[in-house]
């Protein structure tokens, strides 16, 4: 066995810095539930009053979030997910990139959702048939499935009704009977495909009564349409939608580039109440949407740019991942290891990059454990260069 390398599942000791563990990310890329908002406070001010004013009026709007590579972006729109998932009334999916077009932005919102939440709310629909037609009063899905499960409520007393019922909301009928399908176990996979824009054979959709493809952007508008129509006559409040790396529309061809934007602005004339539209865009190329796209860009209006850390930005978020690892209370004010001259010098090599600083802040925390240091100085910061 070759004695050049040492690998071994020894932890090592950071109690010597009062930390239980290194908290920053080894790879650092956004966490799917942020616990730390490292952006700056002008943007979480912007972020709050657009979503605050969806929530309390239901009307739309929407923003984007431009800012350099690793700046932060990604997280912002994370962290802002995981706070309105504490929100019952509001459904919210993220899209992790544009892809070719609106059918895939599309479909990666409905994949975000999964295939038991879709289901969920089929129930949560059918509930709702229930109290009108029977004499029964399911309060949720869970309810529901047990009436069903247990025959207390006969399929064929309500599908009817709620696929009519469904196809007046929505205005289309493909969609209400995909819906509904959800439900059965011989086609709820068929259903979730068809919705998902995956694609399914005639003899499948013929099964389900489902006479079109949802296959290009129109047929992906008027499904996102039809789903927020839904949601809104079961009472939610909004839909909130976040498209990260915005900027890849422009590696599209003109042609697909102009028709990905045609479709979300269509999306937003045709749904001007529920909905929250969130992008997060390198600011290069949202200068060029702004010019070219005046039709687009307009429907958006507003922009909040995320800068590179100041020091204090910085001093607050070593100082937050720092307590995430704290053993005792009376430490949380420390920044030790760190001190505020080897923080600035971080600062100023990384150009206040959040990527970069948490990528070195770890590695340094792991180096300074290795070699036994009292602090991490500016010297052993100059000498990680």
């Amino acid at each position: 066995m070759s004695s050049n390398f040492n690998i071994t599942d020894q932890q090592r000791d950071y109690s010597k810095y009062g930390l239980s563990g290194n908290p920053f990310p080894y790879s650092p890329v956004p966490a799917e539930n942020p616990e730390i908002f490292c952006g700056q406070s002008h943007v979480s001010e912007k972020i709050s009053s657009t979503v605050s004013t969806v929530l309390s009026t239901g009307k739309s709007k929407h923003l984007v979030v431009t800012g350099k590579y690793g700046n932060g972006k990604s997280h912002t729109l994370k962290y802002t997910r995981s706070l309105l998932r504490d929100h019952d009334d509001v459904i919210v999916g993220y899209v992790a990139q544009p892809g070719e077009g609106f059918l895939d932005i599309y479909h990666e919102f409905v994949y975000d959702l999964g295939f038991s939440h879709l289901q969920n709310l089929s129930y949560e629909y059918l509930a709702s048939i229930t109290r009108e037609c029977t004499d029964e009063s399911p309060e949720g899905a869970a309810e529901m499935r047990s009436l069903i499960d247990e025959g207390d409520v006969l399929l064929p007393e309500i599908i009817p009704e709620a696929i009519r019922e469904l196809s007046d909301i929505t205005k289309f009928a493909d969609f209400a009977r995909a819906i509904v399908h959800m439900i059965y176990e011989d086609t709820n996979l068929y259903a979730w495909q068809w919705l998902t824009a995956e694609g399914i054979r005639y003899e499948q959709r013929k099964e389900m009564e489902i006479h079109s493809a949802l296959d290009d952007d129109t047929m992906g508008v008027r499904a996102f349409t039809a789903l927020k129509n839904m949601l809104l006559d079961l009472g939610y409040t909004a839909v909130f939608v976040f498209v990260d790396e915005f900027e890849s529309i422009a590696r599209l061809s003109p042609k697909y580039e102009q028709a990905t934007l045609n479709s979300v602005r269509h999306l937003m004339d045709q749904n001007s109440s529920g909905l929250c539209l969130l992008f997060g865009c390198a600011p290069e190329v949202w200068q060029d949407v702004m010019s070219e796209y005046h039709a687009f860009s307009e429907r958006i209006g507003q922009e909040v740019t995320l800068k590179p850390l100041t020091s204090d930005h910085l001093y607050n978020l070593i100082h937050d991942y720092l307590a995430l690892e704290r053993l005792s209370a009376e430490e949380e004010t420390d920044l030790r290891p760190f001190t505020e001259e080897s923080l600035n010098v971080i600062l100023q090599r990384s150009q206040g990059n959040v990527r970069q600083i948490l990528a070195l802040c770890s590695r340094l925390l792991d180096d300074a454990v290795d070699a036994d240091y009292d602090v991490i100085s500016t010297e052993v910061v100059e000498e990680a260069f």
